[in-house]
């Protein structure tokens, strides 16, 4: 990718700025790792020798590839391979230092990926999850060998891990029906059940658990597990085997999670707290952790390294991501231009109908009252962080202000606000961000009459949503990757999420149709009045084009104002000068009817 930078704007810099991910290293090979990057362009994976320095691109497909894990003996890199986008595929396998991709599993057809652990012996266990057959997790013995399918459930489940000896596999599942809190299992590779831990009560009690990883150490039968018995995320140590579970005194406000050091000796604790985050260390049996030094803002990923020091992926929404260890070293630097740095974020707590809600706002130099993005957040359970965002960045340097708004069902809260979503889905967070709306408006920050709803996946339903619901509230829409049709969306998108669905909304459209109607955007799409932005990708599996489609034939049939911008690719895009693209536009159609200039540095030839 060869780009002048001097006359490149700082908002797209921010975008082609190479950047990398965590690396993830061989657990036997530390010095064979993985990570992600988009030095050419596009988002693909990388191997890197850490002890001669050389790096080699691993994957180079037109749209991407992110999802890859490196054996235990750092011979072979395992990348999910899907068409364009729509996150239905196989396993791939490629030699650590380059070679003919094969498939890692040839006797498993194509499916959404439900989880991956690879054995030291070779061995493998893969989840797969189809509209037809639910989950199924396989195992297989060698590559190449015929898998051997060892659990399958209707209901959404996934591999957790593999013990050290490979010898125990730690499953996650909702059989019980609850997709949003799952139970654990712990089974022999012949798929019998060596133990159970289930905190819901067969789907009576709200309470999660997740795999954090087994002890890696031969012979170790420990298991890390995050739970939420104290109305929050944080770990805990199982043992399957001996039946015995181990409190950890991590008594850290908001979530915490955790990972082990190589050894086994102590945990990396990992802990989220009203946007920020920090890490720590913990010896089992100390009294309590000790604080492991990082900057102020957010540590995106974090792992400890058999010598001790531990490397993290760090942020803020003023400073670029970097990967930095602990012993002072910046870990991985790419080569070009850096991105520009932009305005640091600042907090905003709101009275709320639930509680009070917690806001980020970025804001342009002088005096408002500004014209005001709501950026609204994904997933739903997500959160939005002191992170670095090129897209918030984008709308500052272009004089919005931008506000965040972490609502109900937004996770780093406590487990009663992530669970207060339920049933009148879309319509909970709509009164948050309506709340934080009337704050902006009148503490002065926001121009009233220049109110932006905008969103991608999930913030792209609560925007139409919000239009919708709220028609006096926002004088523009901008909407990537919606929910659009929330009936034709469920039976359109992959089972994974049909199951999360009818956890939110207590049952499918048949049997709950007047909560899917009342959460649906296009129930209330004739009262959308304020000019709209669509984008949508047309090999979505999650927010599929078939349903939004149906919600944009409706504006056009009384002639409301919008404009629809359609890709090749799916939940969104790896490509950076798509992803620049898909930006000036949303910036140029609000400029159009809001006013307030030109976009910087267009129209450039990726717009054409």
């Amino acid at each position: 990718m060869t780009t002048d930078a001097a006359a490149v704007p700082d908002w797209e810099m921010r975008f082609r700025a190479p950047r990398v991910s965590l690396p993830d290293w061989a657990e036997d090979a530390p010095d064979r790792a993985l990570f992600v990057s988009n030095a050419t362009g596009t988002y693909e994976l990388y191997a890197w020798d850490r002890s001669s320095g050389r790096q080699r691109q691993v994957t180079d497909r037109p749209n991407g590839t992110t999802d890859g894990v490196l054996t235990p003996d750092g011979e072979a890199v395992w990348w999910f391979s899907d068409t364009d986008g729509d996150e239905f595929g196989v396993w791939m396998r490629q030699p650590f230092g380059g070679g003919e991709d094969e498939p890692a599993a040839p006797g498993l057809a194509p499916s959404y990926p439900a989880g991956l652990a690879i054995g030291r012996d070779g061995s493998a266990v893969i989840g797969r999850s189809t509209d037809e057959d639910g989950t199924t997790i396989h195992l297989v013995r060698v590559p190449g060998a015929e898998p051997v399918e060892i659990y399958r459930h209707r209901e959404s489940a996934g591999v957790g891990d593999l013990s050290h000896d490979g010898t125990l596999i730690a499953l996650e599942h909702t059989e019980h029906g609850d997709a949003m809190h799952s139970a654990l299992r712990v089974v022999r590779p012949d798929g019998s059940t060596v133990a159970e831990l289930d905190d819901t009560e067969g789907g009576t009690k709200e309470l999660g658990l997740a795999v954090l990883g087994f002890a890696p150490v031969a012979g170790d039968t420990r298991l890390l597990v995050g739970h939420q018995r104290r109305g929050r995320w944080e770990p805990m140590i199982w043992d399957p085997v001996a039946g015995t579970e181990t409190a950890l005194p991590v008594d850290l406000p908001g979530d915490v999670g955790a990972e082990w050091y190589p050894d086994g000796s102590a945990l990396l604790v990992e802990h989220s707290f009203e946007a920020r985050s920090e890490l720590w260390r913990y010896e089992p049996g100390a009294p309590e952790p000790v604080r492991v030094e990082t900057p102020a803002g957010t540590v995106s990923g974090a792992t400890a390294r058999p010598d001790g020091t531990v490397e993290y992926l760090w942020s803020s929404a003023e400073r670029p991501p970097v990967v930095r260890s602990t012993s002072g070293a910046v870990v991985l630097d790419p080569p070009g231009a850096k991105a520009p740095p932009s305005v640091p974020v600042q907090d905003a707590w709101v009275e709320g109908p639930g509680g009070r809600i917690h806001a980020l706002v970025q804001k342009p130099a002088g005096e408002g009252p500004f014209p005001t993005v709501f950026e609204i957040h994904g997933g739903p359970t997500w959160h939005d962080s002191d992170a670095f965002a090129s897209g918030p960045a984008a709308w500052v340097d272009h004089g919005f202000a931008v506000v965040r708004v972490n609502y109900r069902g937004s996770t780093g809260y406590g487990r009663a606000w992530t669970d207060a979503l339920k049933h009148r889905v879309g319509l909970i967070e709509l009164e948050d961000i309506a709340a934080v709306r009337d704050w902006s408006v009148a503490s002065g920050l926001a121009d009233p009459e220049r109110l932006v709803l905008a969103g991608g996946s999930w913030g792209g339903y609560l925007t139409l949503l919000g239009l919708g619901t709220q028609p006096d509230s926002w004088a523009l829409g901008l909407a990537a990757v919606p929910v659009a049709d929330y009936v034709t969306a469920y039976h359109d998108e992959m089972e994974a999420l049909k199951a999360m669905d009818r956890t939110l909304l207590g049952g499918t459209p048949e049997e709950v149709p007047e909560r899917f109607e009342a959460s649906s955007p296009l129930t209330y799409v004739d009262a959308v009045r304020a000019p709209l932005y669509i984008s949508a990708g047309v090999n979505d599996p999650r927010c599929p084009i078939r349903q939004v489609e149906n919600y944009v034939d409706r504006l056009a049939a009384r002639g409301a104002v919008h404009e629809v911008y359609r890709y090749d690719a799916g939940h969104g895009s790896l490509v950076v000068e798509e992803r620049i693209k898909q930006v000036r536009l949303e910036l140029e159609f609000a400029l159009k009817h809001l006013g307030g200039g030109a976009v910087v540095g267009a129209p450039g030839p990726e717009a054409a």
